[in-house]
């Protein structure tokens, strides 16, 4: 997908979005940004090598502002998981609210490196990766946003 993705793909579709490289993964963190979620809803499925995160993200891929926002139920995986590791988020709390705020990566040598999970509050979860592969996909229909706002960070 290099240099392919664009806010614009999704339209009003289902979003169903991959990252492979760092360009295509700046899409997909803008994407996920603000996204909701409890520490309940991250799975480390390490037979399988994954870790997935079931979040309520902001629907901005129309391009138009809908009012109230949308939210929609979406699936964030990271694939080729060798290791995963925490700060500020403990497994033993499940209903702790997390609210993502980016998704990156730091390479490391022969296509391996890190993809970090940035949230509010100082919580971060560093995920070991083999090689650099992410999904984003929509799983239910959106719905308004409970709150009624879409997050400013000063733009």
């Amino acid at each position: 997908m290099t240099g392919d993705a664009r806010f614009e793909d999704a339209g009003s579709q289902p979003l169903n979005l991959g990252a492979m490289d760092p360009e295509d993964l700046q899409v997909l963190s803008a994407l996920a940004q603000d996204a909701v979620l409890t520490v309940g809803d991250v799975a480390w499925e390490k037979r399988h090598q994954r870790l997935a995160l079931l979040v309520n993200r902001l629907r901005r891929e129309d391009g138009v502002h809908v009012s109230p926002p949308e939210r929609v139920r979406s699936l964030l995986v990271v694939e080729n998981v060798l290791k995963v590791s925490a700060q500020g988020v403990s497994p033993a709390e499940r209903d702790t609210v997390l609210s993502l705020l980016s998704v990156s990566f730091e390479p490391g040598a022969d296509g391996n490196g890190f993809v970090e999970l940035t949230f509010a509050g100082d919580g971060a979860i560093r995920v070991e990766v083999e090689a650099l592969e992410l999904r984003l996909k929509d799983v239910t229909r959106p719905y308004g946003a409970i709150s009624g706002q879409v997050p400013d960070h000063g733009a």
